[in-house]
């Protein structure tokens, strides 16, 4: 065999281990990828069952119902609602009217199914996401979830 073609056989193993490699990080990012949706997403791209997904907006007043650990409640983008299902302990700073972001599933009913829910952490606080789903439905108020 001779240099050249050793050479050639080399680089071709590093090319394919190198594909594989980053094939494999790619594989792994899309399993862990979790996408932000406020409710009104959800009604206009009609999101499929059990995929993985974070939902955003604010917790509509009178809807929260607990019963032990289970809590239901409505979150809001004011132009569509879509009902919560929570079993754990909330948040201290979970409320009505407050911004919410919750990690979970859809099940086939069209309800969320959540397994971890983040509330605002101080009165200035809103998720980067829920303020872009309250701009895009034109109820921002200005000056709202920006420290002072």
């Amino acid at each position: 065999m001779t240099r050249k073609r050793r050479r050639l056989y080399m680089l071709g193993a590093g090319v394919a281990v190198l594909a594989v490699a980053t094939t494999l990080v790619l594989l792994a990012f899309r399993e862990n990828l979790v996408f932000f949706y406020s409710p009104t997403d959800i009604v206009e791209k009609g999101v499929a069952p059990n995929q993985r997904i974070r939902i955003g907006g604010l917790v509509e007043a009178d809807s929260v119902k607990r019963d032990g650990l289970t809590t239901e409640f409505r979150v809001t983008d004011t132009a569509n609602t879509l009902r919560v299902v929570y079993t754990g302990l909330l948040p201290d700073l979970f409320r009505e009217g407050q911004g919410v972001v919750a990690h979970g599933k859809l099940d086939s009913g069209g309800q969320f199914v959540a397994d971890e829910i983040l509330a605002k952490h101080d009165e200035n606080y809103m998720p980067p996401e829920v303020a872009s789903a309250l701009k895009k439905q034109d109820h921002w108020k200005p000056g709202e979830g920006q420290k002072q």
